[in-house]
């Protein structure tokens, strides 16, 4: 399973939240604490942030290099600063190629997306199935051959009809329908931005579900909102609940509900 990290708030560098802290995502690329089914996020990582003073597109770095050896994000950590920013590192589902065709984040238009989890066997299980689900557009967007991007084609086709904070919900709930007979196991921990707001889910149709937390208002970050798969510090961080959708709003209030 990957790790997962998103921040919402007052504009700050990506080296603040990326790299200084003392249990950072890269250090959670080689030393996780709460992995449950493997023991390195080696196969990639991507970062996807937006204009701390424009309404623009968001802008994504990829690599299929194990984080920690990516030379160049150092410097350009120190150089970016962002009021919105996600990040992930990536422990590749056997069977799905190392490559950047599936690096995380995913994006269309002004969305941000990633996925931690996986369906088991998904080739030969649940890839047609999800497919004949997708309109035009959707299947064309996917690029790569993961099953995090098939969840999302599915989003994608679920926002034609419904607002995101639906769609997401709607398409974990489609899924474990269709891994229920004959029984597929599915976990996924979700984050999804539009560069104003958060939203994240867990869920999962048997008891392993990937960790996710968040905390607000650390005295390191004021008015600031952080998400990750483990927490980055010692701090005040609340663990968001399993089969639950969590909500950052973009006055910061963070609204949490049973799928």
């Amino acid at each position: 399973m990957c790790r997962l990290l998103a921040y919402l708030g007052p504009p700050i560098s990506l080296e603040q939240i990326l790299i200084k802290p003392p249990h950072s995502l890269i250090v959670q690329s080689y030393a996780p604490r709460e992995m449950q089914e493997a023991l390195l996020n080696a196969d990639g990582f991507g970062l996807g942030w937006y204009h701390s003073q424009r309404m623009e597109l968001p802008y994504i770095y990829k690599n299929t290099c194990p984080i920690w050896n990516d030379v160049n994000l150092p410097h350009l950590s120190r150089y970016v600063e962002t009021g919105c920013v996600v990040g992930y590192v990536r422990s590749a589902t056997p069977g799905l190629a190392v490559e950047l065709g599936n690096c995380q984040p995913f994006t269309k238009g002004h969305l941000l997306l990633m996925h931690n989890g996986y369906i088991d066997q998904f080739r030969h299980t649940l890839r047609r199935p999800m497919r004949n689900l997708l309109n035009e557009k959707a299947d064309e967007w996917v690029q790569g051959s993961t099953d995090s991007e098939y969840l999302y084609a599915l989003v994608l086709t679920y926002l034609e009809t419904m607002p995101l904070e639906a769609a997401i919900p709607q398409a974990l709930h489609t899924i474990g329908a269709l891994a229920a007979e004959p029984f597929c196991k599915f976990t996924a921990t979700t984050i999804a931005t539009t560069g104003d707001r958060l939203i994240a889910c867990r869920y999962a149709n048997f008891k392993i579900l990937p960790s996710l937390y968040w905390l607000r208002d650390d005295p390191a970050y004021p008015d600031g909102v952080i998400l990750a798969s483990e927490p980055l510090f010692e701090g005040n961080w609340q663990c968001c609940p399993p089969q639950s959708c969590l909500i950052v709003e973009p006055d910061l209030n963070v609204h949490i509900t049973p799928l």
